[in-house]
């Protein structure tokens, strides 16, 4: 098999700016899903894959229904869960605990949350299914774990790629385990 382009594109903007929105799904969009679907104009005819909650998934539908193509729901593009603190302002979370959390995400995780390599071996899961073009409408949590599993950046690395709301990023992935991938693209 060879290489395959992967466009993550991430969901539009919400009004719950400023809290950390991992499962929680009932969070409206205020703007973005027009932004969503210009940035992926140019890209017309791929398979689209999208988590299931309705931030990703409304800018999903409105991209298909453009191309009059399915969409495929997948629960592992879903963003981190932060359990306790989901849905929460930054400012009500600990500060010390928020701050061992963003250095140390895999032995900090949030009090009932998921673990940092739990999501990147449920994205890794979910690009080892990919084989044809694809885009993914899915959060920049879930973004960046496809850096971390396909292109071996590290945690704190990570946070020096700006992924804001409507990005697209596309990779291409070489077949293999672990699956290689190349940056190829970055629109913000």
């Amino acid at each position: 098999m060879n290489a395959v382009t992967v466009h993550l594109l991430r969901h539009g903007i919400t009004d719950a700016e400023g809290r950390l929105i991992g499962r929680t799904d009932a969070v409206p969009l205020t703007e973005g899903i027009d932004a969503c679907a210009e940035r992926v104009g140019a890209l017309q005819g791929l398979r689209i894959v999208t988590s299931d909650l309705w931030r990703a998934r409304a800018a999903a539908e409105r991209i298909a229904a453009s191309w009059e193509l399915p969409v495929q729901i997948d629960m592992r593009w879903r963003e981190l869960d932060f359990g306790a603190w989901d849905g929460l302002p930054f400012d009500a979370i600990d500060r010390d605990a928020l701050a061992a959390f963003q250095t140390d995400p895999a032995d900090r995780s949030p009090p009932g949350g998921e673990a940092w390599p739990a999501l990147v071996a449920r994205v890794t899961a979910a690009l080892a299914t990919i084989d044809r073009p694809t885009l993914v409408v899915t959060h920049g949590g879930a973004m960046r774990a496809a850096l971390a599993s396909t292109c071996t950046i590290n945690f704190p690395q990570l946070w020096n790629i700006a992924l804001p709301h409507a990005a697209l990023l596309s990779l291409r992935l070489w077949p293999g385990t672990p699956r290689i991938g190349q940056i190829v693209g970055l629109i913000t």
